[in-house]
């Protein structure tokens, strides 16, 4: 058996923060969940793009409520436990997807 080593894995998104991002939220989550949000904005382009500067705020909170309506989640307006999955997942795929090209 072969075991492949790597000095860093890249492009997983870390993990849930254990709380909902809403407005008022700030920090590095936020400024992940933006840059995560603005990438996907990319090809789904219904999703206005926000500024990536951790702070959680009236356009980001109508940026994930367009994320929710499209990937049919409870159009809330905040990042909770499915929502930052979700976001987690697409952001792969399309991040993904602009490798290949």
């Amino acid at each position: 058996m072969y075991i492949n080593t790597a000095n860093e894995v890249s492009g997983v998104p870390s993990s849930w923060p254990g709380f909902n991002l809403t407005i008022g939220s700030s920090g590095d989550k936020v400024r992940q969940m933006q840059n995560q949000l603005n990438t996907i904005a990319g090809t789904y382009t219904l999703i206005p793009k926000v500024a990536a500067d951790g702070k959680f705020g009236p356009k980001t909170a109508e940026a994930v409520k367009q994320f929710q309506q499209i990937f049919k989640l409870p159009a809330t307006g905040i990042v909770d436990y499915p929502t930052w999955f979700k976001i987690s997942e697409v952001y792969v795929g399309v991040s993904r997807i602009g490798e290949l090209v």
